[in-house]
């Protein structure tokens, strides 16, 4: 895991999306690719505004993204981080999807409560299912990734294993690694065998069964997080398409709306 893009765009949660993504870019020894990502307003699809009062707001934003870029490399160049830049134009989702070939990671936020524009949750949902790369989303008061304890959210199911298998690198550096498995697993991997499979890599688990609350899976998994202080939680995920089908029925949706900290997601 070398290759990590990031999204470049003036809104709450990229603060949080910049500073996680330098952490795992120096962690790793990788280099970040900066996507700028530039949003046509929705006056420009809508034929009766689309021509004055669209070139309008896109010359505002191009603007705005045009000096968020100074700021953001002027950043960059005291950051000691392998980097580049990119840019594009239009919605988040396939733009990352376009620039993601050659990416290991994608990093974007889960949900931003503060600012509900644009639609993180939606965005990293579609990144997800549709980029076949694994994700980091990110709350926005994140400042930094913290390796202390990584919690892996356990069912035994295909995504489950994928989402393990992909952020080795990120728990072979954490000092303290939890399984948490909520009722039981709905798939074929045991959290035993998950447990042999990371040993190998030397990284030593503790498995933790526990009940799902009233709430559901979803919040018992956020209260354990929060219970652990855990710095980043491994899940799998399924993305847009099937929000309302997704990870131990309704999981996916839950930890991109609520998670105390980042959320390493693969499909």
């Amino acid at each position: 895991m070398k290759n990590i893009l990031l999204l470049i765009h003036d809104d709450t949660g990229q603060e949080a999306r910049l500073q996680v993504a330098l952490d795992v870019t120096r962690m790793l020894n990788g280099h970040l690719t900066c996507l700028d990502v530039v949003i046509p307003p929705a006056a420009m699809t809508d034929d009766m505004l689309g021509g004055t009062v669209g070139v309008v707001l896109l010359a505002d934003e191009v603007s705005r993204e045009t000096l968020n870029r100074t700021r953001i490399e002027d950043r960059l160049a005291h950051e000691e981080v392998s980097w580049e830049w990119a840019e594009a134009t239009g919605r988040i989702a396939p733009s990352l999807r376009d620039a993601s070939r050659f990416a290991d990671l994608i990093v974007v936020n889960r949900q931003l409560h503060d600012f509900p524009v644009p639609d993180m949750r939606a965005v990293a949902a579609e990144v997800i299912a549709r980029s076949r790369k694994p994700v980091l989303a990110v709350p926005e008061d994140e400042r930094r990734l913290d390796t202390e304890c990584a919690m892996i959210a356990w069912n035994g199911s295909t995504s489950a294993m994928a989402a393990l298998r992909q952020a080795i690198p990120l728990l072979a550096r954490s000092e303290r690694v939890l399984l948490v498995q909520v009722n039981e697993g709905a798939g074929d991997g045991s959290a035993e065998a998950a447990a042999s499979y990371l040993s190998r890599y030397d990284i030593h688990v503790r498995i933790e069964r526990i009940a799902a609350s009233p709430e559901g899976v979803g919040p018992t998994l956020v209260d354990q997080a929060v219970r652990h202080q855990a710095g980043y939680i491994v899940a799998g995920g399924f993305g847009r398409a099937r929000l309302a089908e997704t990870l131990f029925g309704g999981v996916t949706r839950e930890l991109l709306t609520n998670a105390p900290c980042p959320i390493f997601m693969a499909h």
